[in-house]
């Protein structure tokens, strides 16, 4: 039995490595200014990167650079009119047209939206203010038990969380929800969402047409959009994985596109936003004027953040989907600007204020929930290898039960594993002891009851559930 373990645990590990996790990285594709280029790729380090449409500018004048491909069955270099999920900066974009609308910002919300009824009176009395600063209360999104379910799908699978809800859901939720320490700056993307069609509701029109024409059409930002869930996604554009490799759905949830759901744009595109805020041309771009204390040395507007670093006052915003990272920032006194656009789950904040020239704060926490992804669910096989060669009650039905949960585990560690912090060919070697627990379980297959005690209904609930899930992931992984 030994024997027949150790020669099928070398064999899966052999095989395994041909479909271990394949972490992120940049590729020595290069595209535009090559100085930018190199001061990219060494700001960007090892960082989990595929692809990197930069803008940097400075004195007015606009410079760019790509580093990496666009991922995909097909990949391309990246360059500034490669076509991003931009995620939370269009909250910066949401704040201007606030600013830009001329309405009084202390107006409650319910006012925009007559037809809304709030279960909590509170959040129909949240001003636009509050709403634009994240000072209203209300929760980041609606908690329900099926958006817990589509965040597990998002885990494990790369579904987009959101199920492209549209402006009647993205409503419904917000007239659902209770708010809670209002006047605290608490980050909402219900809040900003909210906001956003409270605005659309007032110029009569919906979120993308208001963004459009008073925003985006004046700047010249041509590129950026907001998709509809039937709407292809811009030719060329980047594919969207997690820091560790896992493919991602595009976000479809164009009734969130005031809080960034759905909405894509480029590098070129966000330089032209950045170089007007920074100008006062743009308008609106007194929303990033700093208004009100928000934490750790940092101030918000509406909308845009600004955070002190000794000496230096950086403007900015981020935005993250399931498969990109995005970073908006301009430090008013020296006249620099900067757009960082990645194609993965792996924030380019700190890459961003590189390139501003100001050092970036501690490194964040250990991914502790992938780090027991990678090293916990990989080796979920050495149970039943324990049992064996150990347990002489092992059963056919506990056999059938433990594999199952081995071999689902096995597939969610590959999934959404912290892949580059830990080496891939560790999942190759649980695939081997998967292996050889499945070829030790063979050969006392034989000489096994069907179950250790006198079987009943609930004996067959046992291997029935990691079946189940297994088919489950399986036939949503196929759709």
């Amino acid at each position: 039995m030994k024997r027949v373990a150790v020669l099928s645990a070398l064999v899966m590990t052999a095989l395994a490595l041909l479909i271990a996790p394949d972490p992120p990285s940049l590729s020595s594709a290069t595209t535009g200014d090559a100085a930018l280029a190199e001061q990219v790729r060494r700001a960007a380090g090892d960082g989990g990167y595929r692809g990197l449409s930069v803008a940097l500018i400075e004195n007015g004048r606009i410079r760019h650079a790509g580093v990496g491909d666009t991922g995909g069955p097909d990949p391309r270099p990246v360059g500034p009119g490669t076509s991003y999920e931009l995620g939370s900066i269009t909250k910066a974009m949401t704040g201007m047209l606030l600013a830009d609308l001329g309405l009084s910002p202390e107006t409650p919300v319910r006012e925009l939206l007559p037809g809304v009824r709030f279960s909590d009176p509170a959040v129909g009395s949240a001003t636009l203010a509050e709403l634009s600063s994240h000072r209203a209360g209300l929760p980041s999104v609606r908690t329900t038990p099926l958006s817990f379910l589509r965040s597990y799908l998002y885990i494990f699978g790369g579904a987009d969380p959101y199920a492209g809800a549209g402006p009647r859901e993205a409503l419904d939720d917000a007239a659902a929800v209770s708010a809670d320490g209002r006047g605290e700056v608490s980050y909402s993307n219900l809040g900003v969402s909210l906001l956003g069609l409270a605005l659309a509701r007032h110029a009569g029109t919906d979120y993308e047409t208001l963004l459009r024409t008073r925003l985006l059409g004046p700047l010249g930002m041509t590129s950026t959009a907001v998709l509809q869930p039937d709407e292809p996604l811009p030719a060329g554009h980047a594919y969207g994985e997690s820091a560790y490799g896992q493919a991602m759905d595009p976000w479809r949830d164009h009734g969130h596109a005031g809080a960034g759901g759905a909405v894509w744009s480029t590098s070129q595109d966000i330089a032209r936003l950045v170089q007007g805020v920074m100008a006062g041309t743009a308008p609106g771009s007194g929303a990033a004027t700093p208004r009100l204390a928000a934490g750790d040395d940092r101030r918000i507007g509406y909308g845009w953040f600004t955070t002190g670093y000794g000496d230096r006052e950086i403007t900015w915003h981020n935005g993250a989907t399931g498969g990109h990272s995005t970073y908006a920032g301009f430090d008013r006194a020296s006249g620099r600007g900067v757009v960082v656009l990645g194609n993965t789950g792996a924030p380019v904040d700190d890459l961003g204020r590189r390139l501003l020239g100001v050092a970036p704060p501690d490194g964040d926490a250990p991914p502790v929930r992938e780090l027991v992804f990678a090293l916990v669910f990989s080796f979920a096989g050495l149970g039943l290898l324990y049992s064996a060669f150990r347990n002489p009650h092992l059963d056919r039905v506990a056999t059938i039960s433990r594999a199952l949960w081995a071999a689902l585990f096995l597939w969610l560690g590959h999934r959404a594993g912290a892949w580059g912090p830990v080496p891939p060919f560790v999942w190759a070697v649980g695939a081997g002891a998967f292996a050889a627990a499945v070829a030790a379980a063979a050969t006392r297959w034989p000489a096994m009851p069907l179950t250790a005690r006198p079987p009943s209904w609930h004996t067959w609930l046992s291997p029935a559930l990691p079946a189940a899930l297994l088919l489950t992931l399986a036939a949503f992984l196929v759709l």
